[in-house]
């Protein structure tokens, strides 16, 4: 597959060829299987030992004449810890039971339970990944993934950009991409951020933000913006093309692409 290459004034250059991978046939199903493999929850919990870390005794006995009796004095049958100690006479505080001050938690979060042990085999992850790298290029899946390209008709796909974009300032190159990618696109290019409205503000959700675009450097090239995701070729991942839906708006620079193919031989 064949196709122009944009140089950073919007023109198109030279003819390049594409890889083989970028003709995959698009696999949504497994894309998402990965996709939902993938998501996972920072594993948090408390300390094992927390609110155990001190010599309570165990239940005391009820009974009449045993040692360490809780018997006749009116008190609860909770785990205690002795702070102070006359003979046979004890001053107790209730400890490690989780209604007690300084106690354990009563059904704390546990950490082996939050962590994802879901498995996905390497031709699979390598298939998924391919499908992922087809659909950025696919005019049909672009529009299918943007509610706003609903009745647009893309004709610039696939996107590919002299490395030379990496090396300009962020003013040129937001104004650089904005002639490649044309009016219609660029709408969706920068990530934008904007106050929820609703209960939602008070609730930890108070900001919510579109994605925007994603460019894939080399992996020698190096570009900081905030403006959009920036990913090299070795790690731009399923997450990054397809979190949301395949055919998520992609540029690739030249030494992305090769390195692309490198790293599917």
């Amino acid at each position: 597959m064949k196709t122009k290459l944009y140089m950073v004034d919007g023109k198109q250059g030279k003819e390049i060829t594409l890889p083989d991978f970028f003709s995959e046939t698009v696999r949504a199903t497994l894309i998402q299987k990965i996709i939902e493999a993938k998501k996972k929850q920072q594993p948090y919990s408390p300390n094992p030992v927390a609110g155990a870390q001190y010599s309570a005794s165990g239940k005391l006995k009820h009974h009449r004449k045993v040692w360490k009796s809780q018997y006749g004095r009116g008190i609860s049958r909770i785990p205690r810890k002795i702070m102070t100690r006359r003979g046979s006479q004890f001053n107790w505080v209730g400890a490690t039971s989780p209604n007690t001050r300084g106690g354990r938690r009563a059904h704390p979060p546990k950490i082996m339970a939050l962590f994802n042990l879901v498995r996905i085999n390497k031709k699979e992850m390598k298939l998924a990944l391919k499908s992922a790298l087809t659909a950025t290029i696919s005019s049909e899946w672009v529009t299918k993934r943007y509610y706003t390209l609903k009745d647009e008709k893309i004709d610039n796909l696939p996107l590919v950009v002299d490395s030379k974009i990496t090396t300009l300032k962020s003013k040129d190159l937001i104004a650089s991409l904005k002639k490649i990618l044309g009016e219609t696109l660029f709408k969706l290019a920068l990530r934008k951020k904007s106050i929820r409205s609703g209960k939602g503000k008070s609730r930890g959700r108070k900001y919510k933000s579109n994605m925007g675009l994603l460019l894939v450097v080399g992996n020698d090239e190096k570009l900081k913006t905030t403006a959009f995701d920036v990913r090299t070729a070795n790690t731009v991942g399923i997450n990054d093309l397809a979190n949301g839906g395949p055919g998520r708006l992609t540029v690739y620079t030249e030494k992305a692409i090769k390195d692309l193919e490198e790293k599917f031989k």
